[in-house]
């Protein structure tokens, strides 16, 4: 969710700050605000609105002056989108500026605790305690000054910390929530992601939770809490800083799903050794998949959809039972799992909050984890006992196009994995295999033929309802067709497993209603089929995406999308590419802000 960006060397901060907060916008936020000391004080600016708000009243930074600073995208959680409540928060005195992403759990205790010893609050935020209890804690020592309020805090946080009394560095501390460290030349940062300071450095600390962090323009110091010095993981990346630019794309989303052929092809070449599938930090034995009792797949939002896929396919090739849940609601049902399940976390950043408890979850039961994400050191790639990249390199827009899709990949790919463990790599294994090298020939296939998807939308765009259909796996693919639909347009997108039609849904449809029917499957084909005749004698427009050939669909659908022909378990990687441009171009067609959806964050970090 929140943007976080600091800096500390020998160029003026603002412009810097400014520009890392500009890489950070696809994160989500509603408000924004830098700090910089001037050699005297704390100067602050923030803005309610878009950050072209703060770029104008600082006229790009150069009204603020200094070498040292910190700065925030804010996305509201405690108190409106406002000036007042926009981060930075600086203390009573001025002594301290901060800025926090994360959620503190018990500022209202903190809240009345400092208000009893005379403090005053402005805003109506939980960061405003943070800042208070460090000019309440303060003496002399300001590491006994951040531990102790450290100590005061309940929930998650990343804080960057500007202290009046150090002139020439800056503070941070992370606590679950997401925090790097930029390694530049005369020059450190930190930042909530890596894009945000990739054109000043490709290398990076990873902090632990509860390290301090103590940053200048000539080096950085990591402390762990007992105030020792540590060394700390290095990360050194590989993205060049093109792949965070639109490079002449309208919105990063469109430029994305153009990224997905390609994204398919490294998610593949990374771990497909000719006939074989090898992950380079899975090596499970044949022993330990056989004792598997059940798999526990848990995710949110758009990679709960791409677990639903890999579960159908698991279970079909592995005859594994396989159990999929939403990570907000797994830990507090008392999930029965033990050292005989295999839990597998997706997350595209790695940093999703609810996952990341999951997953902590899973593991006081003695299941083994194994996380499938984007995000090379990120919290659950470090803490999970196993961990498989995807290859989809790193994405700008809220909603999700080549994550999702190399999520689907990989966990098809893990299925595979386990079946050849299992000496159930038969025929079907080498045609997926084959298949799956295929496939970004046919993803580009859809890609090039965008146009009857452009024309779709523009006869569709005013629609204010749309339903999504299907069975099996083309039941996961509506999900994330509507899903899309609705975050990027507004649309209210419904999706439904087809067959539940007739047990009440289908008192919805009426005269023009607008039903995108996902037949992509042989085998349930002639179902779907007549669920499609069932509203479209209600008087719905049919739009079915079906496997090209398939053309008796004619009879119940308005307009037909044929998508090049692959295997049942392989259709929806090729469909959803589909479904993401119609969601794109009906979102454009309404003049949505595609890129930076209201309401949503492209990384949920707090709970």
């Amino acid at each position: 969710m929140c943007g976080i960006i600091g800096y500390a060397g020998g160029k003026q901060a603002a412009p810097l700050l400014l520009d890392g907060l500009k890489m950070l916008e696809y994160r989500g936020y509603d408000s924004s605000g830098i700090a910089v000391f001037d050699g005297g004080e704390i100067k602050m600016s923030k803005a309610k609105g878009r950050l072209e708000n703060l770029d104008e009243i600082t006229d790009g930074g150069k009204k603020l002056h200094g070498v040292i600073g910190i700065g925030h995208t804010r996305w509201a959680t405690h108190g409106e989108p406002s000036d007042i409540n926009s981060h930075p928060h600086v203390s009573e005195t001025g002594r301290f500026a901060v800025v926090h992403n994360g959620i503190i759990e018990n500022y209202i205790e903190i809240r009345e605790f400092l208000t009893a010893k005379g403090f005053t609050f402005k805003s109506q935020t939980d960061t405003e305690v943070v800042v208070q209890l460090l000019e309440y804690y303060h003496k002399d020592d300001i590491f006994e000054t951040i531990r102790k309020t450290l100590n005061k805090l309940k929930g998650s946080y990343a804080l960057g910390i500007l202290a009046a009394f150090e002139p020439n560095r800056f503070f941070a501390v992370r606590k679950d929530s997401p925090l790097v460290i930029g390694l530049g030349k005369n020059e450190n940062f930190i930042a909530s992601d890596i894009p945000a300071v990739l054109k000043y450095t490709r290398t990076f600390i990873l902090p632990e939770d509860k390290d301090i962090i103590v940053a200048d323009g000539k080096s950085v110091c990591v402390y762990n809490t007992n105030h020792e010095l540590v060394e700390r993981e290095r990360l050194n990346v590989d993205w060049d800083v093109e792949s965070a630019q639109k490079n002449g794309y309208p919105h990063f989303m469109l430029k994305e799903i153009h990224e997905q052929p390609k994204a398919v092809e490294q998610t593949v070449a990374s771990c497909v050794k000719g006939d074989k599938i090898e992950f380079e930090n899975v090596k499970y034995s044949a022993g330990f998949v056989k004792k598997l009792k059940k798999l526990y797949i848990i995710a949110c939002g758009s990679s709960y959809h791409a677990g639903m896929i890999g579960k159908y396919f698991i279970e079909r090739n592995c005859r594994i039972p396989v159990e999929i849940d939403l990570a907000s609601e797994f830990r507090y049902r008392r999930p029965i799992l033990d050292k005989d399940t295999l839990t597998v976390v997706i997350s595209q950043s790695g940093e999703t909050a609810d996952s990341i408890a999951a997953m902590r979850e899973a593991k006081t039961h003695g299941s083994r984890v194994l996380a499938i994400v984007n995000v090379v050191g990120s919290t659950i790639a470090r803490e999970a006992d196993d961990v498989i990249i995807t290859r989809a390199g790193p994405e700008m827009a809220v909603a999700t196009t080549k994550g999702y899709l190399t999520q689907v990949l990989t966990l098809q790919l893990l299925g595979l994995y386990l079946s050849d463990k299992l000496g159930l790599n038969g025929e079907s294994y080498r045609t997926y295999l084959e298949e799956i090298k295929r496939l970004p020939t046919a993803v580009q296939e859809v890609i090039d033929n965008k146009e009857q998807l452009q024309i779709l939308a523009s006869t569709y765009f005013g629609n204010d309802t749309a339903f999504f259909i299907g069975r099996g796996n083309d039941y996961a693919l509506a999900l994330e067709g509507a899903l899309k639909l609705k975050e990027i347009s507004y649309i209210h997108a419904e999706s439904y497993a087809a067959g539940e039609l007739k047990h009440g849904t289908i008192s919805l449809i009426k005269e023009g209603s607008l039903v995108f029917a996902c037949l992509t499957s042989d085998e349930l084909y002639d179902k779907a089929q007549s669920n499609a005749e069932e509203v479209k004698t209600r008087g719905a427009d049919v739009i079915a995406l079906v496997k090209k050939g398939h053309t008796a669909i004619e009879k119940q659908a308005k307009h037909i999308i044929e998508l090049p022909a692959l295997s049942d378990e392989i259709m929806p990687c090729v469909a959803a590419v589909c479904l993401q441009l119609l969601a794109y171009y009906i979102a454009a067609a309404r003049g949505c802000d595609i890129d930076k959806p209201r309401n949503l964050a492209k990384s949920v970090t707090v709970e």
